[in-house]
């Protein structure tokens, strides 16, 4: 099926394999290039689910495990090494709901994409290389606790969150790294693993028959059944975890981030375009261009810029801002101050509708953001928008306002980074 998308005359040709595998091809015979994404409905949030019929529980930041293991081939030939004598980089991510592998190379285009669906699709795991793997993600885990802004934002969330799985890193903990073994990735990969759960995005120089031929014939092979998927559900509650925690870093001066969890259930409209409305309020106040943030740097209240940084899930948002400063209590108290009252101004509107459009037509500059787009929107929305300049114009500044005046911004946990004794 071809759909274009209005205004930008971007064309998206899209497919459902007879397996349910989702398949989505963005040609731009003006690139010199071509990117390619196998993405998986599966992240650092998915430890209980059903497993042959029964509730489940798997270690925390198995998904991240997972993906780091599946560059292991049995036949002993490294993924990475074969892309780079095709000319091709590759690499992976995992975050809390997907997993990503990719590849990008004008060249050998189709035995690149044809070697992307082999490796991912034939796991091989034992208990020799997942112990040997152990030692390297708790190593990756242990540069994090020299970060103090990461080590801050985990905390955020740890004590924000009551019940959702978002509390805990993607990377997961080195108790639940060392826990893990190859029946818990195996169980995680046959279940989240399966074509329905599974959609490719594919932008730049291609031939769009050709393209969905290769995967067809491939997927064809397998012979493998549509699953269903039975993630556990979370009724997450609006108060947080625990209200403050201080921790103890070698750093010269202290930090700190306050977390603010706010329920947007019963927001009607598109909350992922509603949480960047959201965050243009919070710049609009806090960004670098703001009079406050320049207030506190002249009065020496703070180091340097105010931070801020926000996490969606279903039901709520957590917004973390904070900052370096030699006045924890002043710099609190200045910030909680400033955001007892979020609104966005008639010029500031425009500004920002205008700008949110030009980006939109920026995604026709790069191959890498036309398949960013169509992922983020899938993931988010479970649906392309074939509209999107209707999409931010159908947002009303006063609706807006009215939301985030009646935003509960009462549910707070804050962490603060000291140097230590």
């Amino acid at each position: 099926m071809k759909k274009t998308i209005k205004n930008l005359g971007l064309n998206i040709y899209s497919k459902t394999l007879s397996n349910g595998m989702e398949v989505y091809l963005i040609p731009d015979k003006n690139s010199h290039n071509i990117y390619a994404t196998y993405n998986v409905r599966y992240g650092g949030k998915d430890n209980d689910f059903v497993y042959e019929g029964k509730m489940i529980t798997v270690p925390k930041g198995i998904a991240h495990f997972l993906e780091h293991k599946m560059f292991e081939n049995e036949d002993g030939n490294e993924v990475f090494e074969f892309y780079s004598k095709s000319g091709a980089n590759a690499n992976a991510n995992t975050s809390n709901i997907k997993t990503t592998y990719l590849f990008s190379g004008k060249n050998n285009f189709e035995e690149n994409l044809e070697y992307l669906l082999s490796y991912v699709e034939k796991p091989y795991f034992t208990d020799e290389n997942v112990e040997k793997e152990k030692g390297i993600i708790i190593e990756e885990l242990e540069m994090h606790k020299d970060n103090p802004s990461s080590r801050i934002m985990e905390k955020c969330l740890y004590n924000a969150f009551v019940k959702h799985p978002y509390k805990y890193p993607v990377i997961g903990t080195v108790q639940s790294v060392k826990s893990i073994t190859k029946e818990d990735l195996y169980k995680c990969y046959n279940t989240f693993y399966n074509p329905s759960n599974i959609f490719i995005v594919i932008s730049g120089n291609i031939d769009v028959n050709k393209t969905f031929k290769i995967i067809e014939k491939h997927e064809n092979k397998r012979n493998i059944k549509n699953k269903e998927i039975i993630r556990k559900e979370y009724k997450e509650v609006d108060k947080v975890a625990k209200e403050y925690e201080e921790i103890e870093m070698d750093i010269k001066y202290p930090r700190f981030g306050i977390a603010y969890k706010i329920n947007i259930e019963d927001y009607p409209y598109d909350k992922d375009l509603f949480y960047k409305h959201i965050m243009n309020a919070i710049d609009l106040k806090f960004g670098t261009t703001s009079l406050f943030e320049e207030e506190l740097r002249n009065k020496k209240i703070i180091n340097d810029s105010i931070y801020y940084t926000g996490v969606k899930t279903d039901t709520h948002f957590i917004i973390v801002i904070g900052a370096e400063t030699t006045n924890v209590k002043e710099a609190e108290k200045r910030i909680r101050e400033e955001m007892t009252s979020l609104s966005i101004n008639e010029e500031d509107f425009k500004r920002r509708i205008k700008l949110s459009i030009a980006s939109t037509y920026e995604v026709l500059d790069s191959i890498y953001a036309m398949n960013s787009m169509v992922i983020n929107q899938l993931m988010t929305r479970n649906e392309i928008d074939y509209d999107p300049i209707k999409t931010i114009k159908s947002f009303n500044l006063e609706e807006i306002n009215k939301y985030l005046s009646k935003l509960d911004l009462s549910n707070t946990t804050m962490c603060v980074v000291r140097k230590d004794k």
